[in-house]
């Protein structure tokens, strides 16, 4: 018996996540800052974060990662998690939503 995965509802629970996750020298969350690229979901529940961080020499370039893997590990389907820190394209402020533009003054 196999079961379908819903890609949009883990991918939903991922995103919340993420959202609870704060880049501590800005007062905004991981997702909103556009420091995720990208989520990949596989069929074995594996779970693969594409980031970047503000710098190539952030302060938490060492702990950001790792929070990242051990809360997505937490959703209950997610069978493993790997995140990946990329700086290509480099993290500029373009990269922000509207809402963390907002917040941070910037609009």
């Amino acid at each position: 018996m196999s079961t379908t995965i819903d890609t949009h509802e883990l991918g939903e629970k991922i995103v919340k996540i993420l959202k609870t996750i704060f880049d501590p020298e800005i007062p905004v969350d991981i997702y909103e800052l556009g420091l995720v690229y990208d989520v990949f979901v596989n069929e074995d529940y594996d779970v693969k974060i594409l980031m970047t961080l503000t710098t190539p020499n952030c302060p938490v370039a060492e702990t950001l990662p790792v929070e990242v893997e051990e809360k997505i590990k937490t959703i209950e389907e997610v069978n493993d998690v790997e995140v990946e820190i990329t700086f290509d394209p480099p993290w500029s402020q373009d990269l922000m939503s509207e809402e963390a533009k907002l917040e941070l003054g910037l609009l």
